[in-house]
């Protein structure tokens, strides 16, 4: 008799019956004829149907968005706040279904895509109350008779575009400030999962958001893009994906000086100092890189640790990589990572790693035995990259990351910032002196020091660099859709 598989396969999962994720314009939900295909990438089955509309469908959205503007800016702060609530309470209430929904479409381990929707719906809830706290402001006059006052209003229509890979708390993100300020918006998200959003903005219209407040286009992301951007009554477009797409959307954005909000690539450092805690290091490491399978915008990209604890935080990060079991989210029991999205993404990190080990890379972890079907990309981590190797230079978004080593906190802090890319950057040290030291250094927007999960509602992230413009979240995330206007008085 063979010996058992130390690294078993989960059983296979339940199927959900397909779903479909309809428009919203104008308060009615919309079937255009034409629909796609929404693949499981665990297994390649249908997980449901999305429908495509077209640039015209985005006007009208838009359309209606200017109509439904003034009397949403014109509603008092706190019943704005009182129906953003509601849809939270909606989003809890359907949690179950809709974070299923997005484990079968996004190929999500099924504790993760719980976790998004329960954070989507803090956004809600952070945002309702913040919704009452706008702030103007007294100045001081020079000259009697005089009185100088600032107060906040909304920026008026906002484009809300965002990606697959968190497809959920990224637009909820975006849109809990935005009909907090008062904006009315056009939402567009990715064909590649658009399920559990579109539920998601469900929420928001069963909570009673008037007709026209909230519109949701599907369709072919460029033009649609620029529909929306070339709309005379958009004043703001809020962008989540890649530094090249943003860069093209802050080009067109400019035309009409359209305010551009972006949040862009990625390629984290993840620094282990001599002084750090390793087991918690360690267990850092593994949310930082393989959360979503690797598939984040702050993910680390990158392990750059001291020589003295390299051998010693290395071997004990691949024996914990190579223990990982890989297959499809919705199994039982749950496996550590599920799928990257679609064959494109096996195909980039694969040649990543490639190219590596052509240039000299030593891989460290063990060689996976992948589930038959689906996009699966296995755990990697590699030694001995070259400095010009795309693993070592660019956003990798899957499960596959280098190892360096360093010998002086200045060389770490070179190689951490010695990238284009700014988002976050993460750093383990027990030394207070330090963690002041090098957060100031690293050229990032967002720094966890000694925290792999700095993702919260109520703290600004953003990134600096070429990772972005403008922060999301906190009270700078509402500001974001608000305009200064300045009150000169005469008294």
């Amino acid at each position: 008799m063979s010996a058992p598989d130390p690294h078993p396969a989960p059983h296979s999962a339940p199927h959900l019956a397909p779903h479909l994720a309809t428009q919203l314009v104008n308060g009615r939900w919309e079937t255009p004829e034409e629909t796609i295909e929404v693949v499981n990438p665990a297994d390649g089955a249908v997980a449901g149907h999305c429908a495509w509309g077209t640039p015209e469908d985005a006007v009208r959205a838009a359309d209606a968005a200017a109509r439904a503007q003034e009397g949403w800016a014109a509603l008092p702060a706190r019943t704005r706040g009182d129906l953003l609530r509601e849809a939270a309470d909606l989003l809890s209430e359907r949690a179950d279904d809709i974070a299923r929904l997005l484990a079968v479409e996004a190929g999500k381990r099924l504790p993760e895509a719980q976790g998004e929707v329960a954070f989507s719906g803090e956004y809600f809830r952070w945002f309702a109350e913040q919704a009452r706290r706008p702030e103007g402001e007294v100045i001081p006059p020079e000259a009697a008779g005089r009185r100088h006052l600032t107060i906040r209003r909304p920026v008026g229509v906002v484009a809300s575009l965002t990606p697959w890979n968190f497809p959920c708390s990224i637009q909820a993100r975006k849109l809990a400030p935005a009909l907090a300020a008062g904006c009315t918006v056009v939402a567009r998200v990715s064909e590649k999962a658009p399920l559990a959003v579109t539920e998601m903005l469900r929420c928001l219209v069963d909570a009673g958001v008037p007709a026209g407040v909230l519109n949701l286009v599907h369709g072919p992301a460029r033009a649609v893009t620029q529909a929306l951007l070339g709309h005379e009554a958009v004043r703001a477009v809020s962008f989540t994906g890649s530094t090249e797409v943003g860069r093209e959307i802050m080009a067109t954005a400019s035309r009409r000086v359209v305010r551009p909000l972006l949040e862009l690539g990625g390629d984290a450092a993840f620094i282990v100092f001599e002084d750090a805690d390793l087991d918690a290091a360690i267990e850092g490491a593994l949310v930082a890189k393989f959360r979503n399978t690797g598939q984040s915008c702050i993910a680390a990209n990158r392990f750059v640790v001291h020589e003295s604890v390299f051998e010693e935080f290395t071997g004990r990060l691949v024996k914990a990589v190579d223990a990982m079991t890989v297959g499809d989210g919705l199994a039982d029991p749950c496996p550590d990572l599920g799928p990257v999205i679609d064959r494109s993404r096996v195909d980039a990190v694969t040649s990543m790693v490639d190219e590596a080990l052509a240039g000299g890379a030593t891989r460290l972890t063990r060689t996976f035995d992948l589930p038959s079907t689906g996009t699966y990309a296995a755990p990697t981590l590699l030694s001995d990259v070259p400095d010009h190797a795309a693993l070592a230079t660019q956003e990798v978004f899957g499960p596959a990351a280098a190892v360096f080593s360093f010998r002086t906190e200045d060389e770490a802090v070179a190689r951490a910032n010695a990238t284009e890319m700014g988002l976050a950057g993460y750093f383990w040290s027990r030394d207070a002196s330090r963690l002041w030291r090098v957060a100031e250094r690293l050229e990032v927007g967002i720094v966890g020091a000694n925290n792999a999960l700095p993702s919260v509602a109520f703290a600004p992230m953003g990134g600096v660099k070429q990772s972005g413009l403008g922060r999301e979240g906190a009270a700078a995330g509402l500001e974001e859709f608000q305009d200064v206007r300045y009150l000169a008085l005469g008294v």
